[in-house]
């Protein structure tokens, strides 16, 4: 059996204030692509299929059309729900898709409820974990210690290997959660859903399954042969402008796991990161190349020039993050020191705060007339009281 394993669609997401509908689109038009190239029986996508709990009409309609397309493949779909999606809402319309062999599981309680999919070698068992929020589930297991997502996740697979010890064959376990040694841990795309490292979840907590498909990390990470992230398939951060975009193709054999083999997706424009003086990076011809890439600007100027965005988008349209990083840094007295402060003229005062501001560099000739001018206008406004 041939198993595509996907996660982190964030179908609604925006890339700093741009929309990635269509960039989003196009992925996963070619993640259905590889379904049918390479005769994959059964898509599982592991969480936050929305971005939001209260997706758009369009989004809604976005995983319409993509279900339908890898359903028309011939394939099979298993999706769950991670900490972004609205277990509600996206298990709206599970009976309907259920008919189709599109299997919605949203419900905590479904955990240990398996679709039984069949292939020559017998039944493989696919265990959908809808995202476990321990503050949210507990009264339902009040028995159940479940103070965390760690205690939560574990007692889902113990239930998951009771059941399957009564069943036997091959398993699958989707799982949106943070499992204790992800690469790069989260990043700045993905909202925590731990606290410090506390409510990690260790790898041994998913032995004894087949292969644990994992998601909310949005890169790929491999944690043991069978315990897998498969990150998202389009760039939500540039903290993941180096990670590659796709999916584990997974192969079950008679034995259990056989091959997983790394399926490149396409990156619609790419991410990069260019540092340097704003001169340097309008001037350099070497970074012409990144004309049409999604671009994040580190600026090492000593001193904020005019207008940097608006001047960095005429060479990098897609110019989309500036960060101030000077080269260096003046040490100062702080304006702020009550000493001083005190025996200095409020345009001294000002002008020391500009300096402060500015990594040394105070007001030039035209600032400082401006400077008086409003000193002036508030102390005649002062004595007209």
């Amino acid at each position: 059996m041939k198993i595509l394993h996907t996660s982190d669609w964030h179908i609604g997401r925006t890339f700093h204030q741009h929309s990635t509908a269509e960039a989003l689109a196009s992925v996963l038009d070619a993640l259905v692509g590889l379904v049918r190239e390479h005769a994959v029986d059964v898509v599982v996508v592991a969480g936050d299929v929305f971005d939001s709990s209260t997706p758009s009409a369009a989004a809604v309609e976005e995983l319409d059309r993509i279900l339908l397309a890898l359903q028309r493949t011939g394939a099979r779909v298993i999706v769950t729900s991670g900490n972004h999606d609205s277990p509600a809402r996206l298990g709206a319309k599970a009976a309907f898709a259920r008919e189709a062999g599109i299997h919605v599981i949203t419900s905590p309680e479904e955990h240990a409820t398996p679709v039984t999919i069949h292939d020559e070698h017998g039944p493989v068992h696919f265990y959908g974990i809808a995202y476990l929020e321990p503050a949210l589930i507990r009264h339902r297991w009040p028995d159940q210690q479940l103070r965390h997502q760690k205690d939560a996740v574990g007692f889902a697979l113990d239930n998951i290997r009771a059941d399957l010890a009564a069943r036997g064959g091959r398993s699958v376990v989707l799982a949106h959660t943070f499992v204790s040694g992800a690469d790069g841990d989260s990043c700045e795309s993905e909202r925590g859903i731990t606290t410090g490292g506390v409510d990690r979840v260790p790898v041994p907590v998913f032995d004894g399954v087949t292969y644990a498909a994992l998601g909310h990390i949005h890169g790929r990470s491999t944690l043991a042969p069978h315990v897998r992230y498969s990150g998202a398939p389009l760039h939500l951060s540039f903290s993941e402008q180096d990670k590659p975009r796709g999916a584990w193709l997974v192969t079950l054999d008679a034995e259990g796991l056989g091959a997983v083999d790394w399926l490149d997706l396409p990156v619609p424009r790419r991410l990069v990161t260019l540092t340097g003086t704003l001169d340097e990076l309008l001037a350099d011809p070497a970074l012409e190349v990144h004309a049409e890439h999604w671009v994040r600007a580190i600026l090492t100027d000593v001193s904020r020039p005019d207008d940097p965005m608006r001047r960095l988008q005429r060479r990098f349209p897609h110019c989309a993050v500036l960060d101030f990083r000077p080269s260096r840094v003046d040490d100062a007295q702080a304006p702020t020191d009550p000493e001083r402060l005190g025996s200095l003229t409020d345009q001294q005062v000002m002008a020391e705060f500009l300096a402060f501001a500015r990594n040394g560099e105070g007001p030039d000739e035209a600032e400082a007339r401006l400077l008086d001018e409003l000193v002036g206008q508030l102390a005649g406004r002062e004595v007209s009281r």
